[in-house]
């Protein structure tokens, strides 16, 4: 098996020697990873696989041009080091601008609770998936389809910069999807759940409650009548709050968005309302134990939390180090890559919304007729707009829960969305199954979380 030289930082210390003097900035980072892949799709094994790699990147800045290059091969490092140094040189023309940060020198890693994913033979992780796609296919007759999907993935990442940085972190990421179609007639819905921990091989092998209920909410919803289109007030669960923080507003944090569109720039302005003051949104992968939870960045920025609305006014974005040095504000620890074929961009890692204070029971009161809605099943955005599927919905009429409907969307404007939320629950849940994409990246581990909300004059699709 492949491995990394028995003194990594002591190569790349040599090398930036070499050549760190050619540019303004200079960073090496390497990258070992073994990664276990396992797909099921009703009877048929369609993927089942380990994976060992080595490779790393270099990232070069010379007046304010960048250069980068990746590799598989330890042979070619120096060669790409060159490659991403001639590179920048050859397109800087301004100034190169980051916001400063420590020097650090660390080794550390995020700690288990449980077992290593790579103690687990892969026979064993193939037999969960078999036990959980028979889960899914007892629970009725009608169920059409079924799929599930195991990932587990070590990393271990070596960064070492111009600055003076030299950092080693290694973290686990295990994850797995499930989904069951049923069909009766014409007639198709679908369950899905999805589950993901940076804890232990343990979280994936006690789900089967959570799978069957994607199967039963699929069976469920065949007989339900579709919900009645129209503008309601909205009550959501945790999971929806997640959801909606980090796909409908989270990226329109990222700050490298914002400074390459001046008019997002000008919506975003920090100091504006968006919403009430009971509403307060974070990021951070400082808060430890869960999916977007690291020490340091893809910078070597060290992990931090950010406040993004404090009392419903914004008050804060995600940065990289060049975007805060551009708009003369702080990095925040949000650089990341998904791997070294990938150059770091601003990205989230565990977004969520402060618990509020109203007693969930409350939620409801008033409501003449709205609409409750529970997880999701898929959802877009489109800069501020956004429209998601809720996996559950049951109809309110005069405060109360009534009957349960199907194919309920939600959709609307972000800030009106912000600006329309009237009640926050004192409950809270993180949700640990996200996989976020951007810019080609998808997958990135990431946690979100938050309380239940009521929101006015949502725009709820059906028929």
């Amino acid at each position: 098996m492949p491995t990394l030289p028995p003194d990594p930082q002591n190569l790349l210390s040599d090398l930036i020697d070499r050549y760190g003097h050619r540019v303004d900035y200079l960073a090496i980072r390497l990258e070992e990873s073994e990664r276990t892949e396992i797909f099921r799709r009703s009877d048929r094994l369609e993927t089942l696989s380990e994976e060992v790699s080595i490779g790393g990147q270099i990232r070069a800045c010379y007046k304010g041009g960048w250069g980068f290059a990746s590799f598989n091969r330890l042979s070619h490092l120096q060669q790409r080091v060159e490659d991403a140094v001639t590179a920048a040189r050859l397109v800087g023309i301004d100034r190169t601008t980051l916001a400063p940060i420590p020097i650090v020198q660390d080794v550390c890693q995020l700690p288990l609770t449980g077992t290593d994913p790579r103690q687990v033979p892969l026979i064993e992780k193939k037999a969960l998936c078999d036990r959980y796609t028979d889960i899914l296919r007892s629970v009725d007759d009608r169920i059409a389809t079924t799929s599930v999907r195991y990932s587990d993935c070590a990393q271990r990442v070596i960064l070492a910069t111009s600055e003076g940085t030299a950092i080693e972190q290694s973290w686990i990421d295990l994850e797995m999807r499930f989904a069951a179609t049923a069909r009766n007639g014409e007639t198709v819905q679908t369950g899905r759940e999805t589950a993901g921990s940076r804890k232990a091989y343990e979280d994936m092998t006690q789900l089967d409650e959570q799978v069957q209920s994607a199967a039963r909410r699929a069976v469920d919803t065949l007989a339900l009548p579709a919900v009645q289109g129209n503008t309601y007030t909205v009550v959501i669960d945790p999971i929806l709050s997640g959801l909606f923080v980090h796909e409908a507003f989270g990226h329109l944090s990222e700050a490298d968005m914002a400074y390459e569109n001046p008019d997002l720039l000008e919506v975003m302005t920090l100091g504006r309302r968006f919403g009430s003051p009971d509403l307060q949104i974070f990021d951070g992968a400082a808060p430890e134990g869960h999916r977007g939870s690291y020490f340091y960045d893809d910078e070597g920025t060290p992990a931090s939390t950010t406040q993004l609305i404090e009392n419903g006014v914004l008050v804060g974005r995600l940065h990289s180090r060049e975007t805060a040095g551009k708009l003369n504000e702080a990095p925040t620890g949000n650089a990341r890559c998904l791997n070294y074929h990938y150059s770091p961009i601003v990205r989230m890692t565990n977004t969520w919304i402060g618990r509020g204070t109203t007693p969930i029971d409350r939620l409801f009161d008033g409501i003449k007729e709205g609409v409750y809605a529970r997880n999701w099943l898929g959802g877009m955005t489109n800069g501020e707009m956004f429209t998601f599927s809720a996996g559950e919905a049951w109809m309110v009429r005069n405060g109360q829960l009534a009957e349960k409907v199907r194919d309920v969307t939600l959709s609307g404007n972000v800030f009106t969305t912000l600006a329309d939320i009237e009640a926050i629950g004192d409950d809270f849940y993180w949700d640990e199954s996200g996989g976020c994409g951007k810019g080609g990246q998808n997958g990135l581990p990431v946690g979100c979380g938050g309380p239940s909300l009521r929101i006015r004059q949502v725009v709820v699709g059906g028929n």
